[in-house]
């Protein structure tokens, strides 16, 4: 688990949490920061705090991030509209609200898991 301790300058008053430990990691999206938030892992003053809490001169911030665990992607046989296809390359018409790829909270029925499905027909067969 990594873990960092902040201490918060007077140029961030009154910034919202989210904003800030967003802008303190690259590697973090706001999104990610507001489930560390909801799970306790972002504490203020050793405290939990809602995504909206406007920081304070000399408050403390901890932000724990526990390891990521591995995924397995799994192929899914969904349906796909092919445009075109050849052996390099694939046009499909994504349907509206397919999610791309599998990620926190989508580890399933997403195009990556249809176009391995796709892949591992094509190529085995």
């Amino acid at each position: 688990m990594e873990s960092h301790t902040i201490a918060v300058e007077d140029e961030f008053i009154n910034e919202r949490i989210d904003v800030f430990a967003t802008e303190c990691s690259a590697e973090l999206s706001r999104s990610r920061v507001q489930k560390l938030l909801e799970s306790g892992n972002i504490v203020v003053n050793g405290k939990r705090v809602k995504s909206n809490y406007k920081l304070r001169k000399n408050d403390i911030i901890n932000i724990e991030i526990p390891e990521a665990e591995p995924v397995e992607i799994k192929a899914e046989n969904i349906p796909l509209d092919i445009l075109y296809e050849d052996e390099c390359v694939i046009i499909i018409n994504k349907p509206q609200g397919m999610v791309v790829h599998p990620a926190f909270g989508h580890y399933s029925g997403t195009l990556v898991n249809a176009l391995m499905f796709h892949a591992e027909t094509v190529f085995q067969g």
